[in-house]
């Protein structure tokens, strides 16, 4: 059984960071769970007053489209209650999630993709009153380590600096702009959505690969 979503530690003492405890969830338990899923993604989101519904609504759209990807996987991070989450799936070898790149793709991240090595991480939500600083990063490096993947990779809004500075900071590098068709589910959505491409380069750094943009063979993803 799941704890209550916003239960407090007893007698409301802080818990330290380190007792925030990184749990895998399968396809059913997150589907379970959406509506939890999506009150903290409320509470962590800087939405503005009134937009809060929107903003809830378009998270499970999101997440209800990703559960039913191949390879879906979600991380939960809890203590006394649900202090983070991330999610996200192995990129499609055809490389449709490259759609839309302003530009020409970089060959070592076509070839990474092609060989089914790329893992999409499509969501990380952290809520604002945990103590657990460096909880995103732990919950981006566990699912990447989770996957074995050679590459991770994620997409950003181009006006969200905050959090493109962040994914900097924790090593991401911005290889371009993706430009992707107009929500049809927000108000007057004529304008292309511009998003950053980003990606973490996961293998060995070599003299011949010091990008570390390379992968084994013997971990070759099946088909």
């Amino acid at each position: 059984m799941t704890a209550p979503l916003r239960r407090e530690p007893p007698g409301g003492a802080p818990t330290p960071a380190d007792a925030v405890r990184l749990r895998r969830l399968n396809r059913w338990q997150a589907e379970t769970l959406r509506e939890d899923l999506a009150d903290l993604y409320v509470e962590s989101s800087r939405a503005q007053a009134g937009q809060e519904y929107r903003r809830r609504e378009a998270f499970l759209r999101r997440l209800t489209g990703d559960i039913r990807r191949p390879g879906f996987a979600l991380l939960i991070a809890e203590d006394s209650a649900f202090a983070g989450c991330a999610y996200g799936f192995p990129v499609p070898r055809e490389g449709t999630w490259w759609r839309g790149f302003d530009g020409t793709l970089p060959q070592s991240v076509e070839q990474l993709t092609a060989s089914g090595h790329v893992f999409a991480i499509t969501e990380i939500v952290v809520h604002p009153h945990t103590d657990d600083q460096d909880l995103a990063r732990r919950l981006q490096q566990r699912l990447l380590a989770d996957h074995h993947a050679s590459l991770g990779a994620t997409l950003v809004g181009q006006a969200d600096v905050p959090d493109c500075d962040a994914f900097l900071s924790w090593g991401w590098q911005d290889i371009g702009a993706i430009r992707r068709p107009p929500d049809p589910t927000v108000l007057r959505p004529w304008a292309p959505v511009l998003l950053r491409a980003m990606i973490l380069p996961l293998g060995p750094r070599t003299p011949a690969r010091p990008d570390g943009l390379a992968h084994e063979n013997r971990t070759q993803r099946p088909d």
